[in-house]
């Protein structure tokens, strides 16, 4: 398989880690050919994202990874339709993005739930706001609660919930219209490292089980390595693609396999394209 265009720190892969420049994909996908963003100021142009070329297949855990500043959200907006691409193109499902796109739904990194609605109501927002039917989606919600261990809190208000629990929330109205695919900024950054593994594991079985296509951005490593199907690298800002990594670990994943030689070995590789840059965060 053709190798992606590489940073001068990477090394060369061992045969079981590969680096991979895309796999073919199909139009179920998210495809981006030429995708740049810069921003318009009064004190000038101010470039976010280098041309991007890169395709995520339908039903695939795709994670970014990247330096803080490096125009990982920007990214997720223009996907999503909230932002528009200063060059180039993208395709969700075969079709061009120009306004946002009905089958997405967003998670951010904080939950933003309404507080004066309680979690069954937050959850039905999308519903509402699309002014779908009510009812028709009213059970998809309870089983979605159901799903994320939130039976019993659907009248609860936000403020008595955990940041979990909350986030778990957040996800579920995210998934409540039945989108292909899932978008999510840094989801649990604003999380405890305990409360951040738990989530992980349960972001895991939530995709496996609605075989959504997920697209999740991150600055964390290890984060990326345990979720991905595929992590994509990203330079300082101006993005640009570093690189495309194979993740080789088995599904479904449990904590012990961050304690994989396979595992450590392949964050080792992705944090060598940071060494010169510093830290991540």
């Amino acid at each position: 398989m053709k190798a992606a265009t590489v940073t001068s720190e990477t090394v060369q892969p061992a045969a079981h880690l590969r680096l991979v420049s895309d796999r073919a994909g199909d139009a179920a996908g998210i495809k981006l050919s030429g995708v740049s963003k810069t921003y318009r100021t009064r004190d000038g142009d101010v470039p976010s994202l280098r041309p991007l070329d890169f395709h995520i297949n339908d039903g695939e855990f795709f994670v970014v990874v990247g330096p803080s500043g490096c125009g990982k959200s920007t990214l997720l907006k223009l996907i999503s339709g909230l932002l528009p691409p200063t060059t180039g193109e993208i395709l969700v499902e075969g079709e061009k993005v120009t306004t946002p796109h009905g089958n997405v739904g967003i998670v951010f990194q904080n939950a933003l739930l309404l507080p004066w609605r309680n979690i069954l109501n937050n959850v039905m927002l999308p519903i509402d706001m699309k002014r779908l039917p009510r009812q028709q989606y009213l059970d998809r919600a309870k089983q979605l609660l159901k799903l994320v261990g939130l039976e019993g809190f659907e009248k609860k208000l936000p403020w008595q919930l955990s940041g979990g629990m909350q986030q778990r929330a957040s996800i579920c109205r995210a998934l409540v219209h039945d989108p292909r695919i899932m978008l999510m900024d840094e989801p649990f950054g604003a999380l405890d490292a305990l409360t951040r593994e738990r989530m992980n594991v349960e972001l895991m079985r939530i995709q496996r089980e609605t075989r959504k296509t997920v697209l999740l951005i991150t600055h964390s490593i290890p984060e990326a390595v345990f979720l991905a199907d595929r992590v994509l690298v990203m330079t300082e800002r101006p993005g640009a693609v570093a690189a495309v990594y194979d993740v080789p670990l088995p599904r479904p994943r449990s904590l012990d396999v961050m304690a994989d030689p396979v595992f450590t070995e392949l964050v080792q590789r992705i944090r060598k394209h940071f060494f010169s840059q510093g830290a991540l965060d």
